[in-house]
């Protein structure tokens, strides 16, 4: 075998999973929650930068504050998913570089002293994090739903609302309901993508 992974476990997270659009009423739990972060939390980053805030949506409250900035073809299935997380990136990630990158204390003036820097690499960091959350949610035996169309600004300002967080994804997160997948589209062929030099 090519892969150290099982085959079962390389379904598990990519050939079987798929984009969830309905869900049963199960619930997602703190506990599977707290258990999907504490596996994902170890993917790798610049720098070891952790800009990745995730917020569950769990309240009435909340959902309906959400749902408006979501894109009419995002909102039912939102409305109506056990869970959903708002990702987004913390622009202000660099204040906890001389805890999380320690033998190079410096990082933190040296490279992210300027705020236009540090939007980049909260934006490409946290984008490899939601990466490693949507695969985490499918190491837990759960769907995730992830939609890119919304109002973000809409979004910062409901959730955020002190204009140092960009968010970058909302996930829908559950068991997949009935007819919850769309067929499978084509992916390009390895040819199609590498090239040797």
């Amino acid at each position: 075998m090519s892969l150290a992974l099982h085959p079962a476990a390389q379904d598990l997270l990519f050939r079987e999973a798929r984009t969830a659009n309905t869900f049963t009423d199960e619930p997602v739990t703190d506990e599977q929650m707290r258990a999907i972060y504490d596996l994902v939390k170890y993917g790798p980053t610049s720098m070891n930068q952790q800009p990745l805030r995730i917020v569950l949506v769990r309240s009435d409250d909340a959902r309906q504050r959400l749902v408006p900035h979501l894109a009419e073809g995002n909102q039912k299935k939102t409305a109506t998913a056990p869970l959903v997380a708002i990702l987004a990136a913390d622009n202000e990630f660099h204040e906890e570089l001389p805890t999380q990158f320690p033998h190079f204390p410096q990082a933190k003036e040296l490279f992210f002293s300027e705020h236009v820097v540090r939007e980049r690499s909260a934006a490409l960091n946290a984008a490899l994090q939601v990466g490693y959350f949507i695969v985490g949610v499918r190491a837990a035996g759960l769907a995730a739903g992830p939609m890119t169309g919304f109002d973000a600004d809409g979004i910062d300002k409901e959730f955020f609302g002190d204009g140092e967080h960009s968010v970058l994804v909302v996930v829908n997160i559950g068991t997949p309901g009935d007819s919850a997948w769309f067929s499978r589209s084509p992916r390009l062929a390895y040819d199609e993508v590498v090239t040797t030099v």
